[in-house]
């Protein structure tokens, strides 16, 4: 006979011994290293705001700060502007023609973004395979600079996150209901009226969400703007590893990275709220 003071197992028993492991993993190697990151921002060298204050005193800083909200918003336009035509195109189409498509922004997708943005530098390189092409052309004479500017890390920037823009905008689209659009051809709207006063505005919780999550993983990227960007083109991510690796700064680095996440936390619940609104980006809706 069972003892009174052992309690039977239960699947539900199972399933939280079980959840136990990756709750432990991601308090060790997440949360904790985490709150060590925050914790330095304040308490060293001394409690305090000083490493904030150092931050926001200096016009460096600043101008990083300022140049990482400006590259990430033209991205995400960019990303937009890209985007919105293309979701639409595979929104409408059909059987192998839709495999197609999604297989065109799943591959670059699950590619490493070390090696796409290696494969921009060899077609960008003074000798590389565009400049070569161009000059064979007789369109230019010199190389054209393509690197080490703001041109690189824009175009491996949108490049990279087509499509975390795709991929929201397709799931709202993909979940408008068409005899809304039928009911406004009926009632005599053109094309265009239909589009912007039907389409656009039941497509536009993917657009918010698209955007959102484009501009917040553009504000911490790090690779494409480290390897295609020069000294001028400096982001947030990448001065934060120059105060680790370099200057031996952490303090400072930490309250840049604090910086950092608050603003990506801000940004994310924002995401969390409209994506609510969207009913899920997953890529069939």
């Amino acid at each position: 006979m069972m003892s009174g003071n052992i309690k039977p197992w239960t699947p539900a028993s199972g399933y939280r011994a079980i959840l136990i492991f990756p709750c432990l993993f991601l308090v060790l190697f997440f949360v904790w290293p985490l709150l060590t990151v925050v914790a330095r921002g304040f308490f060293e060298p001394d409690l305090g705001l000083q490493n904030y204050s150092k931050i926001l005193s200096s016009q460096a800083h600043i101008n990083v700060l300022l140049y990482t909200f400006k590259v990430s918003a033209t991205v995400t336009i960019c990303c937009l502007l890209i985007s919105y035509p293309m979701a639409f195109l595979i929104s409408r189409a059909r059987g192998s023609v839709l495999n197609l498509a999604f297989a065109l922004i799943l591959i670059p997708f699950w590619t490493s973004v070390v090696i796409r943005t290696y494969a921009w530098i060899v077609l960008f390189q003074r000798r590389g395979v565009i400049n070569d092409l161009l000059i064979e052309w007789g369109i230019i004479e010199q190389p054209f600079r393509f690197m080490y500017n703001n041109l690189g890390v824009h175009i491996g920037m949108v490049q990279v996150l087509l499509p975390f823009m795709i991929l929201p905008l397709l799931s709202a689209m993909r979940s408008i209901d068409h005899t809304k659009l039928q009911a406004a051809e009926v009632l005599g709207a053109n094309p265009f009226r239909v589009f912007w006063n039907v389409y656009l505005p039941l497509s536009m919780p993917g657009v918010t969400a698209g955007s959102l999550l484009v501009f917040i993983t553009a504000s911490g990227f790090y690779v494409t703007p480290a390897l295609l960007g020069g000294s001028r083109n400096t982001m947030i991510a990448v001065l934060i590893e120059q105060h680790v690796m370099r200057t031996l700064n952490w303090p400072v680095a930490s309250a840049l990275a604090t910086l950092l996440l608050a603003i990506s936390i801000i940004l994310y619940l924002i995401y969390e709220r409209v994506s609510r609104r969207a009913g899920g980006f997953g890529a069939f809706g």
